[in-house]
């Protein structure tokens, strides 16, 4: 292979060849051979600047003449024609990539979505099942307060009248464990027996009306020792305070005030402490079964 000239170098790098012809430095250079012999042009005297400058020029115009030539070839142009093309395939596959890159990003949005759907279509389907099977829970709660009250109207006639009797032997008992927790107390407040008799027939009555209520308020909450002792408190405090309003007048000055105040206090608890030894006897006939508790269970 033929070496070209330094000189050939330098010149052909000065030239400004276009970029599209740049694939085609081998047939310039294969071709090179065809140009014209440019030692001449080396050996020049540097004096004359100016001859050297024109035949630089006509050296630059040959050269890109040359060039031109190349391009201008039938062979050359199929050659930039099919890099054109693939130019064009490249940018058209570059194109579809994106393309594809963007459907499979909306694919994993789709999926993901789909998947949330289906995450509360699950727990829809839970809530609907609950609620299934509380409906299920209240149909059958139905059904056994209709079957209920279907036996208790069946039964009404005997129940009440069995009712009633447990209702008098409670206040039986209340009266009479009332009555003799009253008594100490009684005798402490008269001077003459005959004076008993008004007291006594007072607690008497009340332990009546206690025993009845007593019986229907607790009902079989027999464990219950608030709602027991709240109603043996609520007859006291209205008993006592009965008492107290049937004694001397309340004046207008402090005396009177802790007076009162005092044979309060002591009136709530003398009929207290009645109360609840009534309720105590009561509690104790229910827990042996001498007494029912309302309602009565017609299983035992």
């Amino acid at each position: 292979m033929k070496v070209l000239n330094p000189c050939t170098l330098v010149l052909m790098n000065s030239i400004a060849v276009p970029s599209r012809s740049l694939p085609f430095i081998k047939s310039f250079r294969a071709s090179s051979k065809s140009f014209p012999p440019l030692t001449c042009f080396c050996s020049i005297n540097n004096s004359n600047s100016s001859e050297s400058e024109e035949k630089r020029v006509s050296l630059t115009g040959i050269v890109n003449e040359q060039v031109e030539e190349l391009l201008s070839k039938e062979e050359n142009k199929s050659i930039l024609d099919g890099l054109e093309k693939a130019s064009l395939r490249v940018d058209m596959a570059k194109k579809q990539l994106a393309i594809i890159e963007e459907q499979e990003l909306a694919a994993k949005k789709f999926r993901d979505y789909v998947n949330k759907l289906e995450r509360q279509a699950s727990e829809i389907a839970e809530c609907q099942r609950e609620i299934s099977e509380a409906k299920a829970l209240v149909e059958e709660a139905e059904r056994a307060l209709l079957v209920s009250e279907s036996g208790a109207e069946d039964g009404e006639e005997i129940d009440r009248d069995k009712e009633r009797l447990e209702s008098v032997k409670a206040a039986s008992i209340a009266a009479l464990v009332g009555t003799l927790s009253g008594l100490p107390i009684c005798l402490t407040q008269v001077t003459d027996t005959t004076q008993l008799l008004l007291p006594l027939a007072i607690n008497f009555i009340s332990c009546i009306l206690f025993g009845v209520t007593f019986r229907y308020a607790v009902r079989r909450n027999l464990d219950d020792v608030n709602l027991k002792t709240g109603v043996a408190a609520a007859f006291g405090v209205v008993k006592g305070l009965a008492t107290l309003g049937g004694g001397p007048v309340l004046e207008l000055n402090l005396d009177s005030f802790l007076s009162h105040a005092l044979d309060g206090t002591i009136y709530v608890a003398e009929s207290f402490f009645i109360f609840v030894c009534a309720a105590v006897a009561l509690d104790y006939c229910f827990k042996t079964r001498l007494l029912s508790p309302f309602p009565i269970d017609r299983s035992i």
